[in-house]
């Protein structure tokens, strides 16, 4: 059997991100979803599961850090560092 690989993220409580806890291979995705909730919320840890295919899963490589995201540096105006803020603007 060459069943798909899925990645497991688990939001243990209401109003945190989801954290990616491990892998499961299961036939499909109903089968990968309780799987992941037998095996990564035996202990009531989890509000919310996600399982998504591994091979589904587009990532940046960390060895292309630099240069990846360097388009990013070029472009100032993401940077509010040439404008007054005025005082009457809160949260800033």
């Amino acid at each position: 059997m060459n069943w798909p690989l899925y990645e497991v993220f688990v939001r243990g409580k209401r109003g945190l991100n989801h954290v990616h806890v491990g892998s499961l291979h299961a036939a499909d995705d109903e089968m990968a979803l309780s799987n992941a909730r037998d095996l990564y919320t035996r202990r009531n840890e989890g509000v919310s599961i996600w399982v998504v295919r591994a091979s589904d899963i587009t990532a940046s490589s960390p060895d292309e850090k630099d240069p990846f995201f360097a388009p990013s540096g070029d472009k100032v105006y993401r940077h509010p560092t040439f404008y007054e803020i005025p005082d009457d603007v809160p949260h800033m």
